[in-house]
This record gives structure tokens, sequence and C-alpha cells, in this order.
């Protein structure tokens, strides 16, 4: 067996324009910014392009990765309006640092008549954003997503040069929101989903050994968070005297909203420059346009779905990525990594909200692996988001 064992660091300033998607999954992804698609040959094949496990030697591949993320402060500088007194209001505030370790394992299987067969868990999308200062804390005291993937996934070879696979997705994923409006209202919401499916298709046409053209596309899943909605609302929104800003009224009741995780297409090119050096160009689309609104459901609580369950429109947009990699063999023992990408925001400006601030990003990366032994490698990579 060949066994890759690969620790991954990444981190994220301000911008990270993927929203809460998170494309890169294994240190090689991660050291490539994303451009590992048409070149993937190891495990982690298994989850990027899983046509490529019929081109793989026939042995079996596995990685386990650990990233970690950092997310600094954000600093926001402006005002915001009131809807208490009606008017702008200073809005000068920075949000909490945030810091996530997520693994990853990828495993590619020994052919088995003519078909591969491998199985990621990945972790493709979440984050999280807090604020403890008013106006923020209005709309995002707390926004947290968490995500989990089982993708078992299977490929056949075609002929010598054409590869097909195809794979079944399972997400489980389970998150929090805490909003608060002193004496308007708050809102502290937990809850998960069931295990949600999906599907990923993959191609891959290798030219010759140095020249390969690859897609793959991974299907659109909604999650839906269920679970329960318990905090307070003020009086005052129903008598709008002034009086009864002291009032309160508690509730607690069953809740759900439903967060879309994108369809993506992805299109790649890699081609061997040299024996050593390998060059991925790699065009992403995401169909983020699907995310409309986001919508809180209170079932049994007609105050609470009046005040907090109105639809909050995001129609976010479609986003273009671009990313290039370069994968180069020092030595039989040592490889080097550089990536470079761009990466469009997908929300609109005039939907910008203290939940998810968002910008267009340029993405640099690097990382290296060493060879331990024939079975066992090791790895480091970095990614920063501009």
């Amino acid at each position: 067996m060949k066994k890759v064992l690969a620790i991954t660091a990444a981190a994220s300033v301000l911008s990270f324009g993927a929203a809460y998607k998170l494309p890169e999954q294994s240190a090689r992804s991660v050291a490539l910014s994303g451009a590992y698609v048409a070149g993937a040959d190891h495990a982690d094949a298994a989850y990027f392009n899983p046509a490529n496990m019929s081109f793989m030697p026939n042995d079996s591949f596995f990685e386990f990765s650990l990233t970690g993320i950092y997310l600094p402060k954000i600093t926001f500088t402006g005002q915001v309006y009131s809807p208490q007194t009606k008017q702008f209001e200073p809005a000068n505030a920075r949000s909490k640092k945030e810091g996530f370790l997520v693994p990853h394992l990828h495993w590619v299987g020994k052919e088995y008549k003519g078909l591969r067969f491998g199985l990621s868990i990945v972790t493709p999308g979440g984050l999280s954003k807090r604020w403890t200062t008013q106006p923020q804390i209005w709309s995002a005291e707390e926004f947290t997503l968490r995500i989990a993937e089982i993708n078992p996934s299977v490929s056949y070879k075609i002929t010598d040069k054409v590869a097909i696979a195809a794979g079944v997705r399972a997400l489980y994923s389970d998150g929090k929101v805490r909003v608060h409006f002193p004496h308007l209202y708050k809102e502290d919401l937990d809850g998960d989903t069931d295990f949600k499916w999906g599907y990923n298709l993959a191609l891959a046409y290798r030219i010759d050994p140095t020249f390969t053209l690859a897609a793959t596309y991974r299907s659109k899943i909604s999650l839906q968070e269920v679970g329960s909605a318990k905090g307070y609302l003020g009086k005052y929104l129903l008598s709008k005297n002034p009086q009864d800003l002291t009032t309160l009224i508690p509730y607690y009741t069953k809740a759900n909203v439903a967060v879309p995780l994108p369809a993506t297409l992805t299109l790649a090119a890699a081609l061997w420059m040299s024996e050593n050096t390998r060059v991925e160009f790699t065009y992403e689309r995401t169909y983020w346009s699907k995310y409309k609104n986001l919508d809180f459901n209170f079932y049994n609580n007609q105050f609470a779905e009046a005040v907090l369950g109105q639809p909050k429109a995001k129609n976010w947009k479609d986003t273009n990525t671009f990313r290039v990699g370069i994968t180069h063999k020092n030595s039989p023992k040592f490889t080097t990594m550089y990536g470079l990408a761009y990466d469009e925001t997908p929300v609109p400006t005039n939907r910008v909200g203290f939940e998810l601030p968002d910008a267009d990003a340029i993405i640099l990366s690097l990382g290296a692996l060493y060879n331990h032994t024939q079975n066992l490698s090791f790895g480091i990579s970095y990614l920063y988001r501009l």
C-alpha cells in the first residue's frame, strides 16, 4: 500500500472569495491553490478527479491530512441604519478571530475487474463569523456552519486514453445562529441535518503521458438545518410604544433554515513541461445563483415568524475561479509545489453582511512533500488569501 501522511496549514485573511465553500481538501490541493484536477495522481484523486484513478499504478493509496485555517479579526468602519432610532449610527468594530482544524482522508484501491474504487472524507464548506458589538450583533452575533462529506467513487477506463468516473456525495452539517438587538429581539438557533445526498462526475482524457485534460462536476446540495430556536421579542415591536421597550416576550420553538452548497463545474489541463515540472491550469464555475434568500422558519410561533422569519434577499451570482499550479520534482525524495488563483466573490455589493464579509480574492500558496520511504511521505502546505 502506498501511504501518504500530509500535514497541511492554511491561513485566510479578510477576503475569502469562495464564500463558505472550501475547495482545498488535501496537502497538494492547498499547495497548488486548488489547481489539482487534471494532474491529480495520488490518493486524493478520489475526490478531485476520480477518473484519474484508472491511470494510477495498480496499487493501494492512502492519505491523511489536517488543515489548519486561521481567520484574523475583520475591521469594519462605517455606519449602519438603526430600526429603533430610525437613523444611521456609527458601527466601527472588529470581529473575533477564528481558528479551525479540519481533517481529510483519501483512499484509492487496486483495480478490480477494470474498475477502481476510491473514498474521500472531507469538509467541503463551513467556517464561522462572530461579533460582540452593536450593530454587528443585530444580524450576526454568531454564524457558524460545519459540513462533513463522505464521497465514495468508482472509475472505469474506456480506452487507454479515456476514463470516466462517478461518485455519491453524503453530506452532514450543523450550524449555529445568534442575533441580538437589546430590547427588540434575540435569537439562538441550533440545528443540524440528516444526511443530504448528491453526486459527482468526472472525465479524464490522457492525450499522452505528459498531457491530460479533465472535467468534473459536483451537484448542488441543499442543507436544511433543523433544530430549536429560543430568545425573546420586545413588546415594542407590536405596540410601537416606547414604554414597552423593557417588556420582553420569551419564545422557544422548532425552527429551520436552508443553506445551499452550490454545484461546481471544473475544466482543467495538466502538462509536464519537462521530466520534473508539471503545470496545471484550472477553470472553475460555481453556481451560487441558486442562493436567492436566507429564510428562517419558526414552526409554532407566529410572532417570531413575523419578526425574524421574513426572507432576507441574497441574490448571489455565479462565479468564476482561475487557478494555476506548478509541481516540481527537485529530487527523487523532495517535491515542491506553488499555486496562484483568482477567486470571485458571489456576494453582490449591496448584499454584503456581517455574517459573511466577502470580496474577490487573490490566492497564493506553496508546499513541499518528502518521500521518507517508498510507502510513507510527509508534506506541509500553506495558502494565503489576499
